[in-house]
């Protein structure tokens, strides 16, 4: 599902005030405060290690770029504020990687344990689902314990741990690669598997 295409989205009667609906220019300076909050408190949700301050013309590029791609970037709403947000990418560039995504996620410290991640991350699971994507792969600090509780929850499975691979902080971080299967996953081809440059050998 591209982003515009997909509708907000109310929460069930337990989360009555969260709603999930595709990142708009205004909202930058909400995810960016989100953001540097993360790279102050060390907190890799998605196993990101960046330590330099993320401008806002960079987050407008980013999500230009995203939109020209039909990729899902998305924000959680809560009582009218940008509690959190989501957004997937490219795994690789190569083409046999492009059904294959990485995610990322963030959620405000603010707003934790109030249910953003339960509802954005499966909100950008179907998106990627509905835009014909078949995996989705993530990167989590090996600590941070509570994300990956969330990702399990909503189908993800543990598939590799990256010891010491990132410094900051004055200390090294392992990550562990986790990855969901979306729509049918590996269980058939997708419609466009043979490339439109691609030759037979009898051709």
């Amino acid at each position: 599902m591209a982003e515009g295409a997909l509708a907000e989205r109310a929460c069930p009667a337990h989360w009555p005030d969260i709603v999930i609906r595709p990142s708009s220019d205004a909202d930058v300076p909400a995810m960016i405060a989100i953001y540097e909050r993360h790279i102050r408190r060390g907190v890799g949700d998605t196993g990101g290690f960046e330590e330099e301050r993320l401008l806002p013309d960079d987050l407008k590029r980013r999500r230009k770029n995203m939109r020209s791609k039909r990729l899902p970037h998305l924000v959680a709403e809560r009582e009218g504020q940008v509690a959190g947000y989501a957004y997937a990418v490219p795994f690789r560039k190569r083409p046999a990687y492009r059904f294959t995504l990485k995610h990322s996620i963030y959620v405000h410290p603010d707003h934790l344990h109030a249910g953003i991640g339960r509802r954005l991350l499966p909100a950008l699971i179907e998106a990627c689902a509905a835009g014909g994507y078949r995996q989705m792969i993530g990167y989590i600090d090996a600590k941070n314990e509570a994300s990956l509780r969330l990702h399990e929850a909503c189908g993800f499975a543990r598939v590799g741990y990256l010891p010491a691979i990132g410094y900051k902080y004055g200390r090294w971080s392992d990550s562990v690669m986790v990855q969901c299967p979306l729509g049918s996953g590996a269980d058939d081809q997708p419609p466009d598997w043979r490339r439109p440059d691609a030759v037979r050998p009898s051709e």
